[in-house]
């Protein structure tokens, strides 16, 4: 039977499922790998995520994709953002709500992939517009390529959309 885990911290007790080639392990015991595939669950929250990463990774920051796909998260947690090696981002068949939580991964210097399709921000006027002008380095959303036209569109987009910043004046006095 497979057990659906709802807690990040579950996952120090799970085995991790077996892939085309053996997971290496160092010294300690910690895993060797820049990926993580947490897709398929029920995890609505990634409380202790930061610690449960660093108990089964041997170099939590050279994580280069996360797998949160198919699980019950609402929000983009912004423990994600501190992880800076991170090039690819499955965030799909989530339940997040609010187009401005794309917002945060805008520091992430070096992602390129991400998807988010089967969320209710899908549901949104200008969604993968938004998406692209907030990104402007992603190079794969939902699992299509951003071309010069994407890129265009999004900027019309962006121009017709989002009022730009005033400058604040400050007082002489």
């Amino acid at each position: 039977m497979v057990e659906f885990q709802s807690s990040v911290t579950d996952l120090v007790s799970e085995e991790p499922r077996v892939g085309l080639r053996p997971l290496k392990h160092s010294k300690s015991g910690k895993s060797l790998t820049q990926s993580l595939w947490l897709n398929n669950n029920v995890l609505n929250d990634l409380k202790d995520f930061n610690q449960v990463v660093s108990q089964l990774l041997e170099h939590p920051e050279n994580l280069a994709w996360i797998d949160l796909s198919f699980n019950d998260l609402t929000s983009i947690d912004p423990i994600l953002t501190t992880f800076f090696n991170l090039s690819v981002l499955y965030l799909h068949g989530n339940s997040i709500q609010s187009l401005g939580e794309v917002n945060k991964l805008a520091v992430l210097p070096r992602l390129r992939s991400l998807t988010l399709h089967g969320n209710p921000i899908e549901e949104e006027k200008g969604y993968r517009q938004y998406v692209l002008c907030t990104l402007p380095r992603i190079t794969t959303f939902d699992f299509s390529g951003v071309t010069k036209a994407d890129r265009t569109t999004a900027e019309v987009w962006k121009r017709m959309n989002i009022k730009p910043k005033k400058p604040r004046i400050k007082n002489a006095l």
